[in-house]
């Protein structure tokens, strides 16, 4: 980051050099317009300085500077837009965390529910799993510290910690009466980002729930193993993006580059056009040219979207769902040194191959499939999208906002699934999917195709 920035301010003090010596009595009006400026920025630096020492001295209680201060960055930076921030140390953490999918952990997935913690799976080959710790588990305890009380992301944090770490659970189990001891000792989990099933003999299913540094290589050997299990009967592949909220750019980037040969996946674009960067893809697709069905809806976000905006500008994929989030900017995580967090800064925008903006306005798909909502759900199952969202970078007129989000949990209700296995076995054709044979059709309806059954 140092380096990029070094690279930045000596481009524009060159422009500055260059602009003087060509038209010197512009560049000292501009010299004039920028000493003011200066002189204004300061200015305010003095009224927030004398606006803190006010604070300090006449606030019915003592403050703590530091949270004060910490407290005027992020207000400074909440500002901006919806997606930059001040992160603290704990919060840069968890970041990396995140990010990376990778800590010392148990290797259980879990949720709150009625202020305990409800286990709902451990995963395989994990301390947790090996313990014998099973789905619907509730615990109790942990290290003879009572859970009840704690929020979620704390008792998270006390199962979390360094490996080779042992910590004691206390775990009440459905059919059993008295309460199981268990003594784990921590080891290094990878968070699964991509999940996958072979769907309807010859389909193949994957599911990424999110763009970690996991994600890439856990794609790969979900195609491996899908190709090994359907062998040559293989029709295609459902890559399930519902939901999906994002995560890291390049991770969004390779796993594009898996399904495409050659071409650009995405550009994106700063403040200032020398800062404007494109990827494109490297020769070899993982699928072999098998047909692709990209599943999105309103909670597929950021990297989603942009792994569904260049298969679709590339005609590789079929997209289906409901339009997506919307969001199309790219943030930069800044350290600012040891102990001090970081910044979370909006510094681009990012476009698809043809060009799209997909900022405020989402991914529209190519076959528009909504799910039959629970009446009780109805109320929550759509959202609002990045247009929405107070302060978000606007896109001009016609920004869209508000699409359906809900996925059943039991696929055989799944209707844009449904969708997906009959386009994939030739039931239904969409006029704009990559096997058409007039590239330049444009009608996004879907047709009826006799099944192989019925032409027989």
């Amino acid at each position: 980051m140092m380096r990029k920035t070094s690279l930045i301010l000596l481009s524009a003090a060159t422009g500055a050099a260059l602009t003087l010596f060509v038209t010197q009595p512009r560049a000292l009006t501009m010299g004039s317009m920028a000493r003011a400026s200066t002189s204004d920025t300061y200015r305010q630096l003095n009224l927030f300085g004398d606006v803190f020492e006010r604070v300090r001295s006449d606030y019915v209680e003592k403050p703590d500077d530091s949270k004060l201060i910490e407290s005027a960055i992020s207000g400074m930076l909440s500002g901006l837009d919806p997606h930059s921030s001040y992160m603290d140390a704990k919060s840069f953490r968890d970041m990396q965390v995140q990010t990376r999918g990778e800590f010392g952990g148990l290797g259980i997935e879990v949720t709150m529910e009625d202020g305990l913690i409800k286990v709902v799976s451990p995963i395989d080959d994990t301390p947790a799993s090996k313990a014998g710790i099973l789905a619907n588990d509730i615990i109790t305890m942990l290290d003879d510290e009572q859970v009840q009380g704690l929020t979620l992301n704390q008792a998270v944090d006390k199962m979390r910690g360094p490996v080779n770490t042992k910590i004691k659970l206390k775990i009440i189990r459905k059919g059993v009466d008295n309460p199981i001891e268990v003594t784990l000792v921590r080891d290094n989990i990878r968070v699964r980002s991509v999940r996958s099933r072979v769907e309807d003999d010859d389909i193949a299913y994957i599911r990424i729930t999110t763009f970690n540094e996991q994600t890439t290589e856990g794609l790969k050997k979900s195609i491996a193993d899908l190709q090994n299990q359907i062998g040559d009967k293989l029709k295609g592949y459902i890559i399930d993006l519902r939901n999906n909220p994002g995560g890291l750019l390049e991770e969004a980037v390779t796993v594009s580059d898996a399904f495409l040969d050659r071409g650009e996946i995405v550009s994106t674009r700063g403040r200032n056009a020398e800062e404007t960067q494109r990827r494109t893809a490297r020769p070899g697709d993982l699928t072999k040219g098998k047909p692709v069905v990209v599943l999105i809806n309103g909670g597929s976000a950021s990297a989603s979207e942009i792994v569904a905006g260049a298969l679709q500008d590339h005609k590789r994929a079929t997209l289906i769902g409901t339009r997506s989030f919307g969001k199309g900017s790219v943030q930069t995580i800044i350290p600012l040194g040891a102990g001090n967090g970081a910044l979370r800064l909006t510094t681009a925008r990012y476009y698809t191959p043809s060009g799209r903006s997909i900022q405020a306005k989402g991914i529209v798909p190519d076959i528009e499939v909504l799910q039959d909502v629970p009446p009780e759900l109805k109320s929550r199952t759509d959202t609002k999208g990045e247009a929405s969202l107070r302060g978000h970078l606007t896109n001009g007129t016609d920004e869209k906002t508000g699409s359906q989000s809900y996925v059943p949990p039991d696929p055989k209700n799944d209707k844009a699934l449904k969708m997906a296995d009959d386009v994939l076995h030739g039931v239904k054709i969409n006029a704009s999917a990559p096997a058409a044979s007039d590239d330049k059709a444009t009608d996004k309806a879907s047709v009826e195709k006799p099944s192989k059954q019925e032409a027989n």
